[in-house]
């Protein structure tokens, strides 16, 4: 068997000595070894991330990118049936929509009236 050095922390162990130790005292060298793991890691991680940040014209910045504010939209059309469902006429289609639409109305029939 060769005597290797192994360098925990700022302790040198020789492989022997750990052949010798205790399953607690491995135990312990093994949570050593993963809390030290661990912080290491953690802070190549946020150098990386800043590192990024940079590459994209962002320093000090979060990552993620935030939706930009949108005006409120104010409905276009009314269901005549039911009054209280209105329509921007901005995304999917709702159904009493289509359904109007299947019994021979038009949409400009369901506009809104705009009075200034």
């Amino acid at each position: 068997m060769t005597l290797r050095k192994i360098m925990i922390g700022r302790t040198v162990v020789k492989q022997s000595n750990l052949e010798s130790m205790s399953v607690d005292e491995l135990w312990i060298l093994h949570e050593k070894l993963r809390a030290i793991l661990s912080a290491k890691l953690d802070a190549e991680k946020h150098q990386l991330e800043r590192r990024l940040a940079q590459l994209n014209g962002r320093s000090g910045e979060r990552i993620g990118r935030s939706r930009r504010p949108y005006p409120k939209v104010h409905p276009k059309y009314r269901n005549p049936e039911r009054p209280s469902e209105t329509w921007s006429g901005r995304g999917k289609q709702p159904r009493w929509i289509g359904a109007l639409l299947r019994k021979g109305m038009k949409v400009d029939d369901l506009l809104i009236s705009r009075a200034h």
